[in-house]
């Protein structure tokens, strides 16, 4: 079979992209700049130009597949959402005219509530779409990615872990690798078909508070969880230049998980491996 995988270059496509060539594939790497793909896997896939926001790329880089990997990217220029549905559109068109037969789709907990959830209201909206397309298609609902951490690095390591999420609240929180293992095996069975939704959620379920004390002992210093307001993450968003509909969407994400109830529970099938406090020791110890 061929496989697309956008994305090749991130958190989980890079595994997803490793995974399928270690079982025997020769993927098709997605991706806006093949030159940026990763050097050492590059004679072990193909690669083709694809703008998510460009039909004509679309189109030409999903010609022949049978299955993708797809993951709508975030717009650092204008509208978010309306971004994630251009995007959708264009997959759409192009999963309808190459008659393309599995999607696996990197959604989020949240899309389920179709509206409400600042950013991921956009992946619900791309969940409509692929599931209007013809294709069997399945939605990852994923947990809250331990690759976060990673941005808040340097305040982290100073002492604080802020969010305006709450912070006694539990969440999913999974590992990127993970989700790749997830999204490889279902891109390479054919034993599903119509529509699927898949929830990733990690080991555990950690509030920022446990987070924050889980750090500390693997980092060695005291790291506090600090509840942010919506007016801070306003502000502070702002002083960096950030558009206001890309901080509206991002403040309306954070305030809908608050009071999110998930439409998939957390069972045998959604529990994946890999625990923070390991994934912190090799990646910021």
């Amino acid at each position: 079979m061929t496989i697309g995988v956008m994305t090749p270059n991130g958190h989980v496509g890079t595994h997803v992209l490793r995974q399928l060539v270690q079982a025997g594939e020769r993927p098709r790497a997605l991706l806006r700049d093949p030159r940026k793909l990763h050097q050492e896997i590059a004679g072990s896939v193909d690669a083709a130009v694809l703008d998510a926001w460009t039909e004509d790329t679309v189109l030409q880089a999903t010609r022949g597949l049978e299955a993708v990997y797809w993951v709508s990217p975030t717009a650092m220029d204008r509208d978010p959402l309306a971004a994630h549905a251009d995007a959708a559109r264009n997959f759409r068109n192009a999963i309808e005219t190459n008659q393309i037969e599995r999607v696996v789709f990197q959604s989020s907990v949240g899309a389920e509530h179709r509206q409400g959830v600042g950013e991921i209201d956009g992946l619900a909206v791309t969940e409509l779409q692929l599931e209007a397309s013809g294709a069997s298609v399945t939605h990852l609902r994923c947990g809250y990615f331990f690759t976060n951490l990673l941005m808040d690095l340097e305040a982290i390591r100073g002492g604080a872990l802020s969010t305006s999420m709450d912070i006694d609240q539990p969440l999913a929180w999974v590992a990127p690798a993970d989700i790749a293992t997830v999204a490889t095996g279902r891109l390479l069975s054919r034993a599903w078909s119509g529509r699927e939704v898949q929830a990733v959620h990690g080991p555990e379920d950690l509030t920022f508070t446990q987070v924050a004390s889980m750090l500390s002992a693997v980092l060695g210093i005291p790291v506090e969880a600090r509840q942010l307001g919506d007016d801070d993450v306003w502000a502070a968003l702002r002083q960096i230049g950030m558009l206001e509909t890309q901080i509206e969407a991002i403040v309306m994400m954070a305030a809908g998980i608050r009071d999110l109830t998930h439409e998939n529970p957390r069972t045998y099938e959604t529990t994946t491996p890999t625990t923070l406090h390991g994934w912190a020791m090799e990646h910021l110890s």
